[in-house]
């Protein structure tokens, strides 16, 4: 196995913020990128969700805080 080998490595686990990246190939690196892009929208989509919801219980209920 070389240093440079850029072959992908199958993994069932997905990526964690903060892990050690030295070991990943420019590909791997790649598909860790795609993966928290989608997160990302995912994330923004669900918050976008919950902010209308609470909005919508704020104009029914109005404040309780």
């Amino acid at each position: 196995m070389s240093i440079f080998d850029d072959s992908p490595r199958v993994s069932s686990d997905p990526p964690k913020p903060g892990e050690d990246l030295y070991g990943l190939s420019v590909s791997e690196l790649d598909d860790r990128i795609a993966v928290y892009r989608e997160e990302i929208v995912r994330l923004e989509a669900e918050r976008v969700k919950k902010q209308a919801e609470a909005d919508a219980a704020h104009a029914i209920f109005g404040d309780k805080g």
